[in-house]
């Protein structure tokens, strides 16, 4: 070799050493993986990886790292160290999980089937705990914990998608190594559960500081001590807790008349009243409380009701799932009903609108008549009078003062925070999770469909559009790259056919909002456009209707002019399309209003397209698609 290859070697040797050192120290400065790289670190062995392979570890906690990997940069290094890690903290090279999957083979190596269904675990608690940046692209990751993806894939066998998607290739990036009969060593698992109560008291106690307060200074109080041990004993909420700020500002608690405690889910924030008396069971109770509000998004689930008693119906519902999990002790006063065990909080709703005294009656953790949800119903038009329950209508929230900027998805944070926790409870046999819970949380894994493809879909299912016909009598065009291969043409009929259409009523009354119909007739006309439908009958209704005849599809969006911007009747609107004898029998109706409108009758297929949060004054026959 000559002596500037040589040289470039050395360079080239140098870069990687670089990268991996760079790699490392992110890691070891991450305070959830602190505490695992106390007994591991990268080692300069004799120990020839694959070529593919980045990196490995065995039960030990020895990390081989592969030094012969080109272009490896920093983010790269971290994330592979992270993932190797997670392996270690979630004892996935534990002997007595070993033995329980039946993966360590006679000559003490694991079974790659164990292996990968341990990497998807690793990959799913990875997007939580953020280190580094992935090697490549990640697939989509199945649900179930370990244990059943590796009696699952024994079957059927490992999805090609996910064989690779570890530190060493189409190996096993875990080894197990016996451990020396004298040495007498702290278990990964207890180490990471201590690294992920460091991380949230400190996350705790840099937020409070942000609030003007300096909570170092002082012993934890009983709440800070409640949600540490979510994090590190209780990994169903485990997640969400790392993820909560507590505020105990007494100001608050008493502008705002928070009896025990309430939460922002939009801001993750929980307040807490620091002059109520609780014991630590029962602040675990309250707190586990206020964590599921929030990361089952029921200040959005709202949808047009009453927003104090559907946030009772939620607490007799998240109470009764609490009680049968065991999580804490029930706070006396609390909402707690044995008979609406295993109903819905709609149903609960439901339930209660049959003595709407009484329910107005029933106290939250946030105090009568004013929920423990706070969320953006406070600030709008028609919730002034709930605001001004409130004496804190004057008093900000902290999220109020600041005017941050959430940066992070919040439906996504909290959706992978409670589906990863359900699964490490699951691996972990850490107790029972309620049914409904269980059911709400798998519910999460698949997202409703936005509201557009929702619209398409019934358009697709009641605007029959004719089907294009093809013959080989009339052939088409050939193309350039096969012009021996002949294709048959479209064929034009030679009758008259009837070309699919359908009807809009818009509401065009005062209170609608610009935004709600630009998105809405946008959407229709994207849809009739891609359908091939030539026109599109329109009634504008506000304090009349008035029949605006077919529209072309490109006059929908862009060139329609809204005449009325009175009151809002829409039942002449729709009389005069039903009855109009140019309409026909079998096309449907879209009814684009903000909901504040008639009560209507429509004796055809129709549908309503409404703002989010919006509800119809009376029960609609057909669906109902909330634009966001």
């Amino acid at each position: 070799m000559s002596a500037r290859r040589a040289a470039q070697e050395t360079k080239r040797r140098e870069r990687r050493r670089a990268a991996i050192v760079a790699g490392w120290g992110a890691v070891t400065d991450n305070l959830v993986l602190r505490n695992l790289c106390g007994r591991s670190a990268p080692d300069e062995t004799d120990v020839v990886l694959p070529r593919e392979a980045w990196a490995v570890v065995d039960s030990l906690g020895t990390i081989t790292p592969n030094h012969e990997i080109d272009g490896a940069t920093a983010d790269g290094w971290a994330w592979v160290f992270a993932h190797l890690l997670l392996h270690l903290g979630l004892g996935h090279l534990d002997r007595d999980r070993l033995v329980e999957a039946d993966a360590l083979l006679p000559d003490n190596t694991i079974d790659p089937v164990y292996a990968a269904a341990c990497c998807v675990a690793v990959n799913r608690l990875s997007d939580v705990i953020r280190v580094g940046q992935p090697l490549g692209w990640i697939p989509e990751l199945p649900p179930g914990d370990e244990l059943e993806l590796t009696r699952h894939w024994r079957e059927e066998g490992v999805p090609p998608q996910l064989r690779e998607c570890g530190t060493a290739g189409r190996g096993p990036c875990i080894r197990y190594a016996p451990p020396s009969p004298y040495a007498t060593l702290e278990p990964w698992t207890d180490r990471f559960a201590r690294g992920l109560t460091h991380a949230a008291s400190t996350a705790m106690e840099q937020a409070a500081e942000g609030h003007g307060r300096v909570v170092h200074k002082r012993a934890l109080r009983e709440w800070d001590r409640a949600l540490a041990w979510f994090v590190s004993s209780y990994p169903l909420l485990g997640a969400v807790a790392a993820g909560l700020t507590i505020v105990d500002d007494p100001e608050i608690a008493r502008a705002w008349d928070i009896a025990v405690a309430a939460v922002s889910p939009e801001h993750g924030e929980v307040y807490v009243n620091p002059h109520v008396q609780l014991s630590p069971e029962e602040w675990r109770f309250v707190l586990a409380h206020e964590m599921l509000h929030a990361a089952l998004r029921h200040d959005r689930r709202v949808d047009g009701r009453d927003p104090y008693l559907w946030n009772v119906a939620c607490d007799f519902v998240i109470n009764g799932w609490l009680v049968a999990m065991s999580v804490g002790q029930l706070p006396e006063g609390t909402l707690y009903d044995q008979r609406l065990a295993g109903l819905s909080a709609e149903s609960v709703y439901d339930t209660l609108g049959i003595d709407l005294r009484r329910a107005r009656r029933l106290r939250t953790p946030g105090g009568r008549s004013a929920g423990d949800v706070l969320g953006d119903w406070l600030s709008r038009p028609d919730a002034d009078h709930r605001r001004q329950s409130r004496r804190g209508a004057s008093t900000p929230l902290p999220w109020e003062r600041d005017d941050r900027t959430e940066a992070v998805d919040l439906d996504e944070f909290y959706r992978r925070a409670l589906t990863s926790g359900l699964e490490y409870h699951r691996a972990n046999g850490r107790g029972l999770v309620a049914a409904g819970l269980e059911q709400e949380i798998r519910a999460l894994e698949h997202p409703p469909l936005p509201w557009d493809a929702q619209l398409a879909r019934w358009f697709d299912e009641h605007v029959h559009a004719p089907e294009t016909r093809r013959s080989y009598a009339r052939a088409s065009r050939r193309q350039s790259a096969t012009p021996e291969i002949p294709r048959p043409g479209v064929l034009r009929p030679l009758e008259l056919v009837p070309r699919a259409t359908f009807g809009v009523v818009l509401d065009t009354s005062g209170s609608m909002n610009a935004q709600l119909l630009g998105k809405a007739l946008g959407a229709v006309a994207s849809y009739a456009t891609a359908r091939d439908v030539p026109a599109v009958r329109v009634v504008f209704c506000d304090a009349v209707a008035y029949d605006a005849g077919y529209l072309p599809t490109a006059d929908i969006a862009g060139r329609v002019t809204v005449r009325g911007r009175g009151g809002t009747v829409l039942q002449p609107g729709i009389t005069l399309l039903q009855g109009a004898a140019d309409f026909p029998p079998a096309a449907p109706i879209l009814v684009i209003t903000d909901a504040r409108c008639d009560v209507v009758r429509i004796r055809r297929e129709h549908a309503f397209l409404v703002p989010e949060g919006a509800r119809l004054p009376f029960t609609p026959r057909g669906p109902v698609f909330r634009v966001r």
